[in-house]
Formats: structure tokens, sequence, C-alpha cells
């Protein structure tokens, strides 16, 4: 397996100074070493909704199986349904970035990891090997996948999940009405400002974001999860403008 020192969480920096042209978004090295920072000063009760996953996650893992955890990064969900699912249950992590996949890897020795487990370096718009899966998560995956390619990956999802299984999605979404969607991008953006965001730090990742990162509707999401093939779909968690919902495949 990979190895490397891990050091000390960095802080994200990343657009803290003035950038003359922007490029799109990427998931490498530079953004690698600040990622856990990152997302966690960004995405709004993101330690909660990493605990509702685990705890969801755990209620559906049937014996024998195993979860995925597709865009897995640098492992944190992984670590956090880790605790709560027997040990004997395989994990299996893939992600396009292998440097997120080398610190996923570190963090999963540092924590102690004890179950089998395999990260596979994967394309989100290509067809994934998934199979046995009773668990598979989605978590601010989806919304950097491509639109042509997304229905696509759904089906693969669902034609890997056993029957009874569960795909756990979170995304940022956008409002059902433009009339909210204004005051939904509002508040996001104060979030960040009470993060200690700089206001050139957030206008630049959204003009870095503003062709990598495409959101859907709410309800448009849950649309492309049905047409998939599954059956009972619910949200579970509501911010504004990100979402968590679960899908079941019907046995």
């Amino acid at each position: 397996m990979i190895t490397e020192n891990s050091g000390s969480e960095n802080k994200d920096s990343v657009f803290k100074e003035e950038i003359t042209k922007a490029s799109d978004f990427k998931f490498g090295t530079t953004v690698v070493k600040v990622f856990d920072d990152m997302v966690s000063r960004s995405v709004p009760y993101y330690n909660e909704t990493q605990r509702m996953l685990a705890e969801i996650a755990a209620d559906h893992v049937k014996e024998g199986s195993c979860v995925y955890d597709l865009g897995c990064s640098t492992g944190t969900t992984l670590i956090e349904i880790d605790k709560l699912i027997p040990s004997d249950i395989k994990f299996v992590g893939i992600d396009e970035s292998p440097e997120m996949l080398t610190k996923c890897d570190l963090k999963l020795k540092e924590a102690g990891f004890v179950r089998p487990y395999e990260l596979i370096t994967g394309d989100l718009h290509e067809t994934l090997p998934i199979k046995n899966a009773s668990v598979v998560i989605l978590c601010l995956t989806m919304q950097f996948v491509r639109p042509l390619y997304r229905e696509r990956l759904l089906r693969n999802i669902y034609a890997g999940l056993n029957p009874g299984g569960v795909l756990l999605l979170v995304e940022k979404v956008l409002a059902e009405s433009t009339v909210f969607n204004r005051d939904f991008i509002k508040y996001y953006y104060n979030y960040k400002r009470r993060n200690h965001y700089s206001e050139m730090e957030i206008s630049q990742k959204r003009e870095a974001l503003e062709n990598v990162l495409i959101p859907y509707k709410l309800s448009e999401n849950l649309l492309l999860l049905k047409e998939a093939g599954f059956g009972d779909c619910e949200t579970f968690f509501k911010w504004y403008n990100f979402s968590g919902m679960i899908a079941y495949k019907k046995s």
C-alpha cells in the first residue's frame, strides 16, 4: 500500500492570493494537502453529515457484502463508518486522484484499520467495478460528474448493489425555485465568511468551480435515482443548498 509522512492538518489557503488567470478546480497535490480543512470549512454540518452517513450505513450493511465510497477523497467517510460496522466487512474506496488515495491510505492506517479494504484509482465517468455492495456512498461527488454521465453512473451503482442495498448521496443542490436560489447562495457565502474565508477566496474558488461543480435541484436528483431503478428514495438532510438522500434497491 501507499505511504507518506502525514504531518499536521494544513490550513486551506489555495485561493488566498490573487490568481491572474483562473483555471478549473482540480483535486491535485495542492488541494489534497488542505482538503480536510477546506471541506470542513466549506460544507455546512460536514461532521454531522459524516455521522449520519455512518449511522445509516450501519443499519443497512449486510454480512459478507462490501461498502463502496465513490470519490472517497482522504477517507473521512470510511473512517467514520468503520467505527460502527463489523470489521469483516470489506471497504472499497474509489477516486480519480492518486494523490487523494495516497492521503486516504495513510489516514486509514493511522486510524488503525484492521478490516480488509481496497483503494482504486477510477474515473466516475467510466464503468466502475462495483459488486456485492450493500452500501454505496457518493458524498459530494456526483456534482463533479458531467451531467451527461450521471444517469449511467447511477445505473452502474444500482447494478452493483445487492437487493436491499442502499445508495447514500450527499450533494450541493439548487433551490427548486429561482426565487430562493439567490438567497440560499447568499446564506452559503455568509457561512464561508464566518469560517474566515475572505471575499477574494470566495470569489476565486467560485470561478474555479464554475465549469467543474454543476449542481442539480433536489427534485432532479431524486428523479435521476428513480430513473436508474431505485425504489424508495428519501431526503435525510437539508441545509439551504446542500442535501443528503438515501435510495433503496428493492429485493
